[in-house]
């Protein structure tokens, strides 16, 4: 007789659900009989612009190397990366994606009888990496659906080892300012590791948001977690950066797994980082979508939570479900976030002009408007 093996599972991990990305757009082809080359995705928040061309030489010089292990210490990324933030080579932590870098955080600092401090409407992978360690998930109210770090300080107790904030934050896109983060971390016991999750932070130009690299000298208990998946375009490829003290890069780098970031996504990042213009043509596109949304949304009388990031949480004032599956039918794939307790909000990415102005037909269509 066959064994129950989600029950020999840890607790934590039986009551968990697996983490739903957005749907692929072969699937929703599949599906619905579509063409695929008429469907448009705005659910992942990914780049619309493509590669940068740095990036694809060097994956393409790299194919030589293809039945080698890639270099498991990440030696030249890691060098570029430290010169670039202004930080040591022993205080970079590399990840694959920024979701390894959080896993790992919570495996070295999360058990049983601990706990882990975050947001109402944060990001999914922090209650996942946490439960699935068996530690208690903390979660503070948000505040006009964005961190309220005061209630998040307040949520902190003896055992508290972890505190994930995102900034911006997804899926809400909300952000707080310099002076709250410092506020926040001067008032964090010492002991307390705070995970500031910047995945988003190259969308945001000008003084609204804090660059946590500029709190790293004075703060020993704070980790940076960054991506190559969104401004730099590298989603697939799946490489991410932690910067820290570097007591805790030693801490994550003896649980990191060997190989986690293969020899493309190195060669790729270590390129993409010099490539500024993709970067800055990549924000540029960004502010002129998010205008172009913003002014489309407006036409049809909906509402919007205030982004710093590459998308919009869009207020439908209903039920969104209907409205998903029904954008879906229109070939347009966007991203639901009933789960991240937001069930009349719908995220969207922001796309290419003409992504954009497709959405924004088949939303009205689909509302009747």
């Amino acid at each position: 007789m066959s064994g129950d093996f989600l029950a020999l599972a840890r607790p934590g991990v039986q009551k968990l659900s697996p983490y739903v990305p957005g749907k692929p757009v072969d699937e929703l082809a599949r599906e619905l009989g579509l063409d695929p080359a008429h469907i448009i995705k705005l659910a992942s928040n990914e780049n619309p612009l493509g590669a940068s061309p740095r990036a694809l030489a060097a994956i393409s010089a790299a194919l030589a190397g293809l039945t080698r292990y890639p270099d498991g210490n990440g030696f030249d990324l890691k060098m570029r990366l430290a010169e670039r933030c202004g930080v040591e080579v022993n205080q970079v932590t590399l990840g694959n994606g920024s979701n390894d870098i959080l896993e790992i955080v919570a495996r070295a600092y999360l058990a049983p009888g601990l706990n882990a401090v975050f947001s109402e409407h944060a990001f999914a992978i922090y209650p996942i990496v946490t439960q699935a360690l068996g530690a208690d998930a903390r979660v503070a109210p948000a505040r006009e659906w964005g961190h309220d770090l005061p209630a998040m300080l307040a949520g902190i107790d003896q055992n508290t080892r972890v505190v994930f904030i995102a900034n911006p934050n997804n899926p809400t896109g909300t952000w707080f300012g310099p002076q709250a983060l410092e506020d926040f971390l001067t008032d964090v016991p010492k002991d307390v590791l705070v995970v500031l999750d910047e995945a988003y932070i190259e969308y945001a130009e000008g003084a609204d948001l804090p660059d946590g690299l500029n709190f790293l000298a004075e703060y020993p208990n704070l980790l940076v977690s960054r991506t190559f998946s969104k401004a730099y375009g590298l989603a697939s490829l799946r490489v991410g950066y932690g910067l820290s003290s570097p007591v805790v890069a030693d801490v994550l780098n003896r649980v990191r797994q060997p190989f986690n970031v293969n020899s493309f996504a190195l060669a790729a990042a270590t390129a993409a980082l010099d490539d500024v213009d993709y970067v800055s043509e990549s924000r540029h596109l960004n502010e002129a979508g998010m205008q172009q949304l913003q002014d489309g949304l407006q036409s049809l009388g909906l509402s919007w939570v205030p982004s710093k990031a590459n998308f919009l949480a869009v207020d439908l004032g209903r039920e969104a479900a209907s409205v998903y599956d029904g954008l879906l039918r229109e070939g347009v794939i966007v991203r639901p976030i009933g789960g991240y307790g937001m069930p009349n909000h719908l995220r969207v990415s922001i796309g290419l002009p003409s992504e954009n102005s497709l959405f924004l037909q088949a939303l009205s269509k689909v509302l009747g408007a």
